[in-house]
């Protein structure tokens, strides 16, 4: 086991095929104005020469940068490669195409220290494009004082993976990062919501989400495999009732209803036990109040999911379906 460095700030950086951004981030945090600080970047399988970037790093900086290589399995393993090795006492996750901001840890570690019942800190996170300009400031829900995740995050994931600074004992309590292909973070975070986590909350800007014309782990709309979907919805649903959100809330209610739209998905793209599953979440997440949960239920085991989930599709195109009275703008919507 490990030796925590008191004060220590470690950073985490997944990194795959991106040797020019990869040094822009690590010289995001080299400038901080806070010290003691570490960065571990964490190759994922990179095929060019991102791997020889960070060893180059590496010896620029060797008191400061470590850098280990995996297998490609995705971001969050590789998080958790980096989170393995990490001695500090406090924890900052990175993704290779975005920037902290200098003060950042100086102005977060300084406010867990005057506020020790917090288990992390967060701050205003700006959408920029690579150029810099600003896009949106604050970015998501980043610019609210927000006490807990939950139930904010059964809508959307409101801040950035680079937004938080955490203390190492909450990473600690949620244990190893997923193998999801897409938001393995929100997954993450609804782990820590599980806790209940005490955030806190600086008014002053902390890191840049970054635009860009390169490959986003986000931009696939094909988003999580059925089996997957399963994972990460019954992961939110777990945690949140474990937080003790409320099912009459406007956001469990919201919930509900997006879980039941990818039981039907799931359905039509063939996966019975995913779709089944995901219909039990919808339903026990406050699905049991509405009819038309009952009906399709009902449709599903006299017709099979494939077929209620194929039918569903068609009746929906038909009619022109468009979002319900429950459903509520996700964070990165502006509001009017």
């Amino acid at each position: 086991m490990l030796d925590i460095i008191e004060n220590l700030v470690s950073t985490i950086i997944p990194v795959y095929n991106r040797p020019k951004l990869l040094l822009e981030a690590v010289e995001s945090v080299l400038s901080q104005t806070y010290r003691p600080i570490e960065i571990i970047i964490s190759d994922d399988g990179s095929t060019d020469d991102t791997y020889d970037t960070a060893r180059q790093l590496s010896a620029q900086h060797p008191t400061i940068i470590k850098v280990i290589s995996n297998k490609k399995r995705g971001p969050g393993p590789a998080r958790e490669a980096g989170r393995q090795i990490a001695e500090g006492e406090y924890i900052q996750y990175l993704d290779s195409d975005d920037l902290l901001h200098p003060i950042k840890f100086e102005n977060q570690v300084l406010a867990l220290k005057n506020n020790p019942q917090h288990d992390a800190v967060y701050g205003i996170s700006r959408l920029t494009d690579i150029n810099g300009n600003i896009k949106s400031v604050p970015f998501k829900w980043t610019g609210k004082k927000i006490d807990a995740l939950f139930p904010k995050l059964l809508v959307d994931r409101w801040w950035c993976t680079h937004t938080p600074l955490y203390k190492r004992e909450i990473c600690d309590k949620v244990g190893p990062w997923r193998d999801l292909r897409y938001s393995q973070d929100w997954e993450y975070d609804a782990r820590i919501g599980g806790q209940n986590a005490k955030l806190l909350f600086i008014n002053k800007i902390v890191s840049d989400h970054r635009m860009h014309p390169g490959v986003k782990q986000t931009g696939n709309a094909k988003w999580l495999l059925p089996k997957d979907r399963v994972v990460f919805f019954k992961s939110l649903f777990d945690n949140a009732f474990k937080a003790g959100v409320d099912l009459n809330s406007p956001d469990m209610k919201h919930f509900s209803r997006w879980v039941f739209y990818h039981c039907r998905k799931c359905g039509i793209l063939g996966d019975s036990n995913a779709s089944k599953e995901l219909y039990d979440i919808s339903f026990n997440s406050g699905g049991y109040y509405y009819s038309d949960f009952k009906i399709y239920g009902t449709l599903s085991k006299l017709s099979g999911w494939k077929t209620a989930g194929k039918l569903s599709g068609i009746f929906n195109k038909i009619i022109k379906k468009k979002p319900g009275s429950f459903t509520m703008k996700q964070s990165w919507i502006p509001l009017e």
